[in-house]
């Protein structure tokens, strides 16, 4: 009967059975009956209801054990009572009685084969005194290991355990089972054995090695893997507090902008509100000082008209104010290009080429202080000093077309036209060209 050798609650379920026996006789126990309010009808019955719910108290009842079976699920009933349960959870109400077609029961067999099956496991049962009380003493384990442990900071407890559960197969094996068991609630209390008992067989060396390196790699695998789950509760902890965190600064930063919108928008309210005063009290000094010169204190068409011309100058002097000339940066680009290239050719003639750049420098500055010249906006070509300072030199006359100067076939003049002359144009070329005569690196890079 492996189902009665498998059962935690054997002993205490044989012994009353054995009890009821002895006192009521086998006709009597035929009538076994509830535990929990549930008809049994075997001694098979209360082992399994036993080893389900852990329920070991049972007492006789007279209620008669029925056999009823659902005729829509085949569930089947063993009282009135859980006829009505079933009915009342499921709405089934319509049974069939097979009491009269179910097996006879024969509890003293059972009850007989239990017993049987408790002495071969040496379980005590009604004739070998189960009331009696079993001696408990303290098992017997190696001294010298038992000692070895507790130099280790081990209590003498936990070393007895530990020496009686490895079976004293050395001090790693006593130490990986300490590590094995240390959440056993009753791991530092007195440990006590029947008197009598067979102590566990002495293993030799090499069984007590493997022993040892079996359970210490049990411990290993058993640190690491908690270890492992403590890494993955950590990062699993790390990432969700991070996740907060940024849906906390997300929301502070929500909130920040939402304030500070309220903030400009009662300022700007505010401000409204200021103005409105201060054009209400305006209007009400003006009306009053019409009123004191003796004047309607609206204004008339021919003010109106006045205001709103003064009111369009002012917005046209405000956009003249607002302009800001572009730099002409392609022109002075290829202004510097050409006095780099001067430089370069004529490297031998540094005090030529200085001359020329100042003589530039003079035509441009006389032009930029009045354009409206007719003298300075045109340049003779043939005058021996110009051919000296610029026009002999590459270069020179280029510098002046690029400014807006054009040649004229009649006098072979450089004329720059009035609505050509471009005081941008002409104040960037002149500080260049005062760079270029100042600075001994220019063009150098």
């Amino acid at each position: 009967m492996a189902t009665v050798q498998a059962a935690p609650f054997l002993s205490t379920v044989v012994t009353a059975l054995c009890r009821h026996l002895d006192q009521h006789g086998p006709a009597a126990l035929a009538t076994w009956a509830l535990s929990q309010a549930l008809l049994l009808r075997s001694v098979a019955e209360a082992q399994s209801h036993g080893e389900a719910t852990g329920h070991s108290n049972f007492e006789e009842s007279t209620e008669a054990v029925l056999t009823l079976e659902c005729t829509e699920c085949s569930k089947p009933c063993r009282s009135q009572t859980e006829k009505d349960l079933h009915t009342k959870r499921t709405g089934h109400a319509a049974f069939r009685d097979k009491t009269a077609s179910a097996a006879p029961l024969d509890t003293e067999a059972q009850v007989k084969e239990a017993a049987s099956a408790m002495k071969e496991d040496g379980e005590p049962t009604a004739s070998t005194a189960p009331d009696a009380e079993v001696e408990m003493v303290a098992p017997e384990v190696d001294a010298a290991l038992k000692q070895q442990l507790e130099d280790m900071g081990f209590t003498a407890n936990r070393a007895m355990r530990a020496l009686h559960g490895s079976g004293a197969a050395g001090v790693e094996a006593a130490v990986a089972w300490i590590m094995d068991h240390e959440n056993d609630a009753d791991l530092d209390e007195p440990l006590l054995v029947p008197k009598g008992a067979p102590p566990k067989p002495k293993l030799s060396a090499e069984e007590a090695r493997k022993h040892a390196e079996e359970m210490i790699r049990k411990a290993k695998e058993r640190r690491e893997k908690e270890e492992r789950e403590l890494e993955r509760l950590r990062e699993a902890e790390r990432i969700r507090a991070g996740r907060e965190l940024l849906q906390a600064k997300r929301q502070e930063d929500d909130l920040k902008l939402k304030r500070n919108i309220e903030e400009r928008r009662r300022e700007k309210a505010e401000d409204e509100r200021a103005r409105e005063k201060i054009r209400a009290k305006v209007d009400e000094d003006r009306r009053a000082r019409r009123r004191k010169m003796g004047l309607p204190e609206e204004l008339t068409e021919e003010e109106k008209a006045a205001e709103a011309a003064k009111a369009a100058e002012k917005e046209r002097a405000k956009v003249a104010n607002a302009f800001v000339p572009i730099k002409p940066v392609t022109q002075i680009s290829r202004l510097r290009e050409l006095l780099v290239g001067m430089k370069k050719r004529y490297a031998s003639e540094d005090e030529r080429v200085k001359t020329c750049w100042s003589t530039l420098l003079k035509y441009i500055g006389n032009v930029a202080r009045d354009p409206r010249q007719d003298k300075f906006r045109r340049i003779r070509q043939g005058n021996a000093a110009f051919q000296a300072r610029v026009g002999g030199l590459e270069g020179g006359v280029a510098v002046l077309e690029l400014l807006g100067f054009a040649r004229q076939a009649a006098d072979d003049a450089l004329v720059l036209p009035a609505d050509k002359v471009n005081l941008e144009l002409l104040q960037a070329a002149g500080g260049l060209l005062h760079d270029a005569c100042t600075n001994p690196f220019f063009g150098a890079l």
